[in-house]
């Protein structure tokens, strides 16, 4: 019995032989750390932007809202890895009575769309925005050695884990968007759901992020009918494009206890 605890303590925090985390990068709210793990057979490198929060203190969604930091991380070209975005879970919306803002309270974990060949490491540079009364920038380069001789640690493959169940399920039959259409005149953008059982127009959560330069407002005028939901948000932003036309939004919508994200194209 002594031997098999013995051997899950190591499993589970065995120290630099067994690491698949770079060090945190503090700053006075929090910290940040990249966890990985050794490609798989695909390529695909299971990975995580790790954020610990202080109490009080929040980060920010892809679209942060009229102020804070969108979180950005990167890969130099000779890194040899295919980076395509970051994946985030569902954000909470903010309102201090000055600003609005989108993103998180809680430590978070967004998952990095990566893939490469053998990997013996893995540097990120990242740069996204710790906030409380102030907003602290957190800048700086996270590595990671991912030699597979040194074996997985356990702990940290089950937060990629939980990561990404966290992350929004793909649209479904009985959870996506219907249609959606960009009133020229309002700049409003009106959105039809098909949306679960057990969904309440007041408690469904639709969030929008768009291209640099625009933003979205809450969703308004939420009007249910059996299982299909149409609500209206207005596209707002100082470079606002009204028309969207040729871009591609990230829609996440949340309702009856299940999340989903689509992308919404415009002609």
């Amino acid at each position: 019995m002594v031997r098999i605890a013995g051997f899950l303590f190591l499993c589970l925090f065995g120290g630099a032989a067994q690491a698949a985390s770079s060090q945190w990068l503090l700053t006075e709210g929090g910290g940040v750390r990249l966890v990985a793990l050794a490609p798989d057979s695909d390529g695909t490198i299971p990975a995580i932007l790790e954020i610990r929060l202080k109490e009080g203190w929040k980060t920010y969604w892809l679209d942060p809202g009229e102020s804070g930091i969108p979180p950005q991380v990167s890969f130099a070209p000779e890194s040899g890895v295919t980076f395509t975005g970051l994946r985030f879970p569902v954000p909470k919306r903010f309102d201090d009575g000055v600003v609005r803002y989108t993103g998180y309270d809680q430590p978070v974990a967004f998952l990095l769309s990566l893939k490469g060949g053998p990997q013996s490491s893995l540097t990120a540079s990242v740069f996204l925005g710790i906030c409380k009364d102030i907003c602290i920038p957190v800048q700086g380069a996270l590595a990671v050695d991912l030699k597979t001789d040194k074996g997985v640690n356990l702990l940290e493959k089950a937060i990629i884990e939980q990561a990404e169940a966290a992350l929004p399920e793909p649209a479904t039959a009985d959870f996506q968007v219907k249609s959606y259409r960009i009133d020229h005149d309002t700049g409003r953008l009106q959105v039809v759901l098909t949306v679960p059982p057990g969904t309440s127009a007041a408690g469904t959560g639709i969030f929008l992020a768009g291209p640099s330069g625009e933003s979205f407002g809450k969703p308004e005028n939420a009007v249910l009918k059996g299982n299909e939901l149409t609500a209206e948000l207005a596209v707002a932003g100082e470079n606002a494009d009204k028309k969207l036309a040729g871009k591609t939004l990230t829609l996440i919508a949340a309702a009856a206890g299940r999340s989903m994200q689509t992308a919404l194209a415009f002609d």
